[in-house]
């Protein structure tokens, strides 16, 4: 069954990713951007079921990859008006010789979440409810397709100069991040790519499904709750089986481009409840590890989300400015993430703290 969505179902479906996104996903405001350019357009939107696509459907992942950076001194633009993500499109699609029927979003965020429903709707797609890492991750291994061992390749990736690259015979995802990320970095540090063009039995049970839906509920819940801002942190923890592990005040932000990674650190003061206390949480794209009181108490894969506290806003990352004032979230990581396998890939070992994992949302 397709569901046709209107606009703000897929403003729901989007701000709900940003909260599922730990900071990183992309900025909120450019997946609205996205959805506008293809209503713009007179597209529309629609949502599918992995269940009720056909066995060889072909479906794919489009997503964007980078960090903050400026364009390189001398480098024009050479396109005009096209996306770059329609260009890898175009370049799969004439490279395939069954159509493209659904997308897949790479991860939950602002804007990564939009770009499937973007492509989906210019091209006469349908978006699947699903995605394979139920939060924002840095990095393409962190994904159930990886944990699968589904074959990345061939890879089409676009850039804002109208260069387009394909690029076969990857051995695995790791091979695929180290090359993508090396594309971005000659591209501005931004790139656009489509990845696992798959018929959709390939898929089946190798994605976590219904992730969209779910970041529609939260989404709307996000939306009616704004209404009192002293209660939203807790409706939405509560929603989610999550925490508001702490509040207080940002004394310093600081966001550098490494590698095509943002990487950095937040230092907050407590107020309140949390009064002489700190938390420093570091960043690789998303929130990685929050130390309170030089203790860690929260990594990865668990979700670390700040909102803002006097406009209820998500801070993505690297947005965070002193002074301001955000309450700090834990969301429940995706179950598949709690797995050995899928802590191996994207566990406290990766964010550089050698310990066992533990939950920040244990009784």
């Amino acid at each position: 069954m397709t569901e046709l969505l209107n606009r703000e179902d897929v403003v729901d479906i989007l701000c709900g990713a940003t909260l599922f996104g730990a900071g990183g996903g992309g900025e909120l405001q450019e997946g609205f951007d996205l959805i506008d350019m293809a209503l713009a357009a007179g597209k529309d939107f629609r949502l599918a079921s992995l269940v009720d696509m056909p066995d060889e459907a072909l479906l794919c992942s489009p997503y964007l990859l980078g960090a903050i950076s400026d364009l390189p001194e001398g480098a024009d633009a050479l396109v005009d008006g096209v996306h770059p993500i329609q260009l890898a499109y175009d370049r799969a699609a004439a490279y395939h010789d069954d159509p493209i029927r659904g997308m897949i979003a790479c991860e939950l965020g602002g804007s990564n979440t939009a770009v499937p429903f973007f492509l989906a709707a210019m091209n006469d797609a349908v978006v699947i409810d699903a995605d394979p890492a139920g939060r924002a991750v840095p990095e393409i291994t962190h994904s159930t397709f990886a944990m699968a061992g589904l074959p990345p390749a061939p890879i089409f990736t676009a850039n804002a100069f109208g260069e387009t690259m394909v690029l076969e015979n990857i051995a695995d995802d790791q091979r695929a991040e180290d090359l993508v990320r090396a594309l971005a970095k000659a591209s501005r540090n931004d790139i656009a790519a489509i990845d696992h063009v798959l018929p959709a039995r390939c898929l089946r049970g190798n994605v976590l499904e219904g992730t969209l839906s779910a970041a529609r509920r939260l989404g709307q819940l996000w939306r009616e709750a704004r209404a009192d801002l002293d209660t939203l942190p807790q409706r939405i923890a509560k929603a989610t089986s999550g925490v508001v592990l702490f509040e207080g005040r940002v004394t310093e932000s600081i966001a550098r481009n490494e590698e095509s990674f943002t990487t950095g650190h937040i230092e907050i003061e407590g107020n309140g409840q949390f009064d002489g206390s700190t938390l420093r949480i570091n960043l690789k794209n998303e929130n990685m590890i929050g130390w309170i009181n030089g203790v860690p108490a929260v990594t990865i894969p668990e979700i670390i989300t700040l909102m803002d506290r006097q406009t209820g806003d998500v801070v993505s990352n690297p947005n965070a400015y002193s002074g301001q004032l955000v309450s700090v979230l834990v969301l429940p990581a995706p179950d598949a993430f709690l797995t050995d396998q899928g802590l191996d890939l994207s566990g406290p070992r990766y964010a550089g703290l050698d310990e066992v994992f533990r939950s920040a949302l244990a009784d």
